[in-house]
């Protein structure tokens, strides 16, 4: 197939030497892009804890019918748009600049941020404003997440490859975590402020890029792959829009997988995957080479990327729920209160991941990747063993353990595998070669999200009503409404708990029954213990299915990561 016509530029010179190594570019290009990439990713989490004040602030009820989706949408649309859109950018690095391309992103970026913190409209109109800004915000972000891993190839010697991709993976993914205790703590504030603390550090890393940041290498003229841009955007695109859907309720089911929509929308992302593939192996010259997955290095690393993902991906959902839902509120903390705290119960998260990924990044340089990605995930997987062994009302200290056990596990893995997956392809695919490594980890994100939600679902709506329906008839509930309340879809007393307020009074709330049950009743259905003891036997079912699976996972992605070359630096 033919390629439409479209100047642009790509890098053919390689960067081994000369300007791009000189010592101080070099760390101007890591200082730099570390920014770019925490800023990046704090974004994909801050908003997450955020949302009760987020909501409140707009006016806008996220538990009437048909909102649901605007919640949905405020998680996964970030998360959407960069999987969509990293290749393409990245490519577009390749071809036009790298630099360039991540200085803009530095810019639509902050334009973006306050554009969403001066958010003029209310309820769903609101809504609709601060998904489409977060949108065009992901595109930022996508900007600076594909080319990042790309100018530090070109910057460093392979000697400190793997540290400088440490280090910028390392703030990369912190940056998932600490948004968790920044948009708690800023949310409590002032909901806005969530997007202005973007403001200030956008302008400084827009100026010191467009004055730091050069292009280190050779270029030439070639032409744009429009066909293939747009299959592979389109059907990732779908897919992950699907997935989106197929988690909500649909027509008295519990989730949408068996909605036409969703169904359509899946068979139609994979069709046109498959026309990208097909229209990839005949362009002159295509938006991204699948001959480099016959590199064994570049195809086993991208692979267990994409499994490790997935393990990883729906961690934060689970672990917030079970907190907010069950463990705070049956440790003394209100409703309102749980989304900050836990945040910051999560933070030996942050601090094992913190602690081995630059230090496996530079132990990686000089012994190899094999040891440390593949020992790295048989860590992570150990502690998904763990977490599916603690009892639902667990110590602290063993959970925390845990969490540590798995950022470690995570930051060994993560620095050695993306710098022997950048090593491995030549100088001119960088770009998009980086692209295609942030694509495997947001769609593998996407794809938990989808996954062990559906599971944790399931699992739920085989034993909550029951266990709901005989609980709320105990405390003088009337039959029919207790009845109707435990047939509703559990994402809704998933949600409230996740948002932080009390599900009991969420469900029962519309109905205004609880004014008319005695002082007692009404004090033990919206206290902070009835609804965890409801919820912990139903949801830990459906949290060993999760961690199981994601056990699964972490095995299969150690196997994947064992096929890579012995030699991979």
């Amino acid at each position: 197939m033919s390629e439409q016509t479209g100047e642009a530029t790509v890098r053919t010179g390689s960067t081994a030497s000369g300007a791009g190594h000189t010592d101080r570019y070099k760390w101007l290009a890591l200082s730099n892009t570390s920014l770019g990439m925490f800023m990046a990713t704090v974004d994909a989490s801050i908003v997450i804890i955020s949302l009760p004040a987020i909501f409140r602030g707009i006016h806008l009820d996220p538990f009437a019918p048909g909102n649901i989706g605007f919640l949905l949408w405020m998680i996964m649309g970030y998360l959407l748009v960069t999987a969509v859109l990293v290749v393409t950018l990245g490519r577009l690095g390749d071809l036009v600049g790298r630099v360039r391309i991540y200085n803009l992103g530095f810019v639509v970026f902050t334009l973006a941020s306050v554009a969403l913190s001066f958010d003029p409209l209310l309820g769903a109109a609101g809504a609709l404003w601060l998904i489409g800004w977060r949108a065009v915000q992901a595109l930022g972000g996508s900007m600076l997440m594909a080319n990042s891993a790309a100018i530090l190839t070109d910057a460093f010697p392979a000697r400190q490859r793997g540290m400088a991709l440490g280090v910028n993976q390392i703030a990369g993914l912190s940056g998932q975590f600490v948004g968790l205790v920044l948009g708690g703590l800023l949310s409590a504030w002032d909901w806005r402020a969530v997007f202005w603390i973007n403001v200030p550090f956008g302008i400084l890393g827009t100026v010191w890029a467009y004055r730091s940041l050069r292009e280190v290498a050779t270029r030439g003229r070639v032409r744009i792959d429009w066909w293939g841009n747009l299959t592979f955007a389109g059907g990732v695109g779908l897919l992950l829009v699907s997935i989106t859907y197929g988690i909500q309720p649909y027509a008295g089911h519990t989730m949408g997988w068996t909605s036409p929509r969703v169904l359509a929308g899946l068979a139609g992302g994979v069709l046109l995957l498959i026309a990208f593939g097909l229209i990839e192996t005949r362009a002159e010259q295509p938006m991204f080479r699948l001959a480099l997955f016959r590199n064994r290095a570049f195809a086993s690393g991208n692979l267990a990327a994409l499994l490790a993902s997935v393990a990883r991906g729906g961690l934060q959902f689970m672990l917030i729920i079970w907190l907010q839902g069950i463990w705070l509120p049956l440790h003394g903390y209100d409703y309102a209160d749980t989304p900050l705290w836990a945040g910051v119960f999560l933070l030996p998260l942050t601090f094992g991941f913190l602690l081995a990924g630059p230090l496996c990044g530079h132990l990686s340089d000089r012994y190899g990747v094999r040891y440390f990605t593949t020992g790295g995930l048989l860590v992570f997987a150990a502690s998904f063993v763990g977490l599916m062994l603690l009892p639902i009302a667990f110590p602290y200290w063993a959970f925390a353990l845990l969490l540590a056990l798995n950022g470690l596990g995570s930051g060994m893995f993560s620095a050695p595998n993306t710098s022997a997956i950048m090593s491995s392809v030549p100088p001119a695919d960088r770009g998009a070669a980086s692209g295609m490594r942030s694509t495997f980890q947001n769609s593998g994100m996407s794809l938990s999200i989808g996954i062990f939600f559906s599971l944790l679902i399931a699992g739920l709506a085989r034993r909550l009503p029951g266990a709901l329906e005989s609980g709320l008839t105990a405390q003088g509930v009337p039959g029919p409404l207790a009845h109707q309340v435990a047939g509703l879809p559990p994402v809704s007393t998933v949600f409230s708990a996740f948002l932080g307020a009390n599900p009991v009074q969420t469900l029962l709330g519309p109905s205004d029954v609880l004014p008319t049950l005695t002082p007692q009743q009404g004090a033990v259905l919206t206290g902070r213990e009835f609804f965890p003891h409801l919820i912990s036997a139903p949801f830990h079912q459906g949290l060993v299915i999760v961690f199981a699976a994601a056990t699964a996972m972490s095995l299969l992605a150690a196997a994947a990561s064992l096929l890579r070359p012995s030699h991979t630096n």
